[in-house]
């Protein structure tokens, strides 16, 4: 009887199962080392797809050979830490090899080199090269030229967004709900299509996700424990666009071809800032430039010319040390999300390389904000000069950075001079936002005509209320001129506010700029929030009306200002127990004192 001798690529392929189905293969034995076994083992027990391949192979290979008079068996020792530690070194298939040597076996394997090393060694050799399909996909088919991607989930319809960024709409492809068995066969298909044809590589795999890219196909497949179910989806990019095919005025063309350096491209998922970005790397490489890539996965539809990188050992911050080495001039970051993203795209800007960055914001300014604690405030503008925001897939809005030293606008004092970032349109040149250090808060402000002309009006609405508030809740600020306000507080609150020999408010006076009248409050104007208190492991929750959701909110113990907070999801205001805050709350439950929440808008 013929005895073979199987290693663990042929058994992933499928390549033994279908040799005993033709009947090629019968009257024989089949030998499967153990490493075999434990590699696939331990591949499944990481949730690996090709684990799982290997190992439902295997219990096909088991029912068939009953039915067709051969002999299955295992053999062998398992693997030890060594042998393992050694696998990339090819120690474990030199186990298997070893094996078919023993039992003067056929060795098969579906991977060229290991048939080499085989037949060098004097080993009896089949190798099956792989009939993998690499084209017409079965994915392929829900694609047509106007499918921006597609959505396959285990028991629903198949779902395509169509149309282009910012006029898509979601269309059901199939009237079928799809099966498990249906999506794991689309994966294994794209996975040995990906492992033969160089175009395809595996950009991460977790436990329960991958990420594959295929050619110009990003795909994203999860499965338990990540995600509930089985889904794929898989993104197409419709169009491949250059810098002059977008509305760019020559004004900024000029700033993009000479002095930007700095650059964020902005945008909602889906508003085509990859394209953008993909039309700059090529912009800047036609100009002579040398540019690289920043991705994960590297789905940017670029140049040859250009380098696209990823990861280094699962850290950008490791590719950046290498980046440096090749002396780039350019380098597209897509996408910044994570804390060490900001931190990697600062460090690469500040050392000399022009950076593109891409990132998700709602808004132009939410881009900038973004950036705020990740690196100091005053260092922003050296990273940051020009910030493209794109919507619908054109360019909506430029702002470009400026920093200088002066008495933020609506301020009149001269001693309250600090370093201001100015945000301006770059078009008009027009100041729109102001961002700067008030006592120990970052301020976004934005600046109307009305704020450059007096301002007093919006400081107040911004800072003045939240400064008195912490001393009476209920505080009523009245606007007397631009240097001028009377406030109206409790007659308990007065004490505190104005303190020993009026320190606390001429402290109040000289860092908010105006003069401060105090009166007491002839009617008393309580607007108490009623609330509930509730404990949820290391938190303590005060739950308001859920249509409070969003709104600003102040707690007090016994009428002192504890804490200003947001109210969260479904009217709940959490709050840390370790905090100080938390301490303070629960010392008050304990000793039965008055707690109050007062929100606004």
């Amino acid at each position: 009887m013929e005895k073979i001798v199987v290693d663990t690529s042929i058994i992933i392929d499928g390549e033994i199962t279908k040799l005993i189905e033709s009947g090629n293969l019968k009257d024989c034995e089949i030998i499967i080392p153990v490493a075999v076994l434990d590699e696939l083992q331990s591949q499944a027990s990481q949730n690996k797809d090709y684990g799982f391949v290997g190992l439902e192979e295997i219990k096909k290979i088991r029912d068939l050979v009953q039915k067709n008079n051969i002999v299955l068996r295992f053999e062998g020792e398992r693997p030890s830490m060594d042998d393992i530690k050694l696998a990339r070194h090819g120690r474990i298939d030199a186990i298997i090899k070893d094996i078919a040597k023993k039992n003067n076996a056929t060795f098969y394997t579906a991977d060229y080199v290991q048939a080499l090393v085989a037949q060098a060694e004097g080993v009896k050799t089949s190798y099956s090269k792989p009939q993998v399909k690499i084209a017409n996909l079965e994915f392929e088919k829900y694609f047509d030229p106007q499918t921006m991607s597609i959505h396959l989930k285990e028991g629903a319809k198949p779902m395509a967004k169509r149309g282009r960024p910012g006029a898509f709409s979601l269309v059901e492809l199939e009237d079928k709900k799809l099966e498990k068995e249906y999506l794991e066969g689309i994966t294994t298909e794209i996975l040995e299509a990906s492992r033969i044809n160089q175009t395809g590589v595996i950009e991460i795999s977790k436990s329960g996700a991958l990420v594959v890219q295929f050619r110009d196909f990003r795909i994203v497949i999860t499965h338990r424990p990540f995600s509930s179910s089985y889904e794929i989806t898989i993104t197409h990019p419709l169009v491949r666009l250059s810098l002059d095919q977008y509305n760019v005025s020559e004004k900024l063309m000029n700033r993009l071809s000479e002095s930007a350096e700095g650059i964020l491209i902005a945008g909602a998922p889906g508003s085509g800032k990859s394209t953008l970005a993909s039309g700059l790397a090529d912009f800047y490489s036609k100009k002579g430039k040398i540019v690289k890539t920043f991705e994960s996965p590297r789905d940017l539809q670029v140049d040859e010319k250009i380098t696209q990188y990823t990861h280094l050992d699962g850290s950008f911050e490791n590719a950046a040390d290498i980046l440096l080495l090749v002396r780039p001039d350019y380098t597209i970051f897509d996408e910044v999300r994570r804390y060490h993203d900001f931190r990697v795209f600062a460090d690469l800007r500040l050392a000399g390389v022009g950076m593109v960055g891409v990132v998700h914001a709602n808004a132009p300014l939410d881009a900038i904000q973004r950036f705020i604690g990740k690196i100091e405030l005053g260092m922003i503008p050296h990273v940051l000069d020009t910030v493209v925001y794109v919507k619908a897939g054109q360019i909506s809005k430029v702002y470009e950075l400026e920093f200088k030293v002066k008495v933020p606008t609506g301020m009149t004092e001269q001693d309250l001079a600090r370093p201001v970032i100015e945000v301006k349109n770059f078009e008009s040149h027009s100041l729109e936002y102001e961002i700067y250090t008030y006592g120990e808060e970052n301020i976004v402000i934005p600046i109307s005509k009305e704020a450059k002309s007096g301002g007093i009006e919006r400081l107040a609405e911004s800072k003045i209320k939240d400064v008195i508030r912490r001393f009476d809740s209920n505080a009523e600020i009245e606007i007397l001129s631009n240097t001028s306000i009377r406030v109206k507080v409790d007659k308990d609150s007065i004490p505190s506010l104005i303190g020993r020999g009026g320190s606390t408010i001429n402290e109040l006076e000289k860092n908010l700029g105006v003069h401060i009248d105090v009166e007491p409050k002839t009617e008393s104007s309580e607007n108490n929030e009623w609330f509930e208190m509730t404990e949820s492991g290391n938190n303590v929750i005060l739950e308001v009306d859920d249509n409070k959701s969003g709104m600003s909110a102040d707690v007090y113990v016994r009428d002192r200002h504890l804490v200003s907070t947001r109210v969260g999801k479904r009217g709940r205001i959490i709050i840390a127990k370790r905090s100080s805050a938390g301490k303070r709350i629960i010392n008050a439950i304990m000793s039965k004192d008055d707690i109050k929440v007062v929100t606004r808008d």
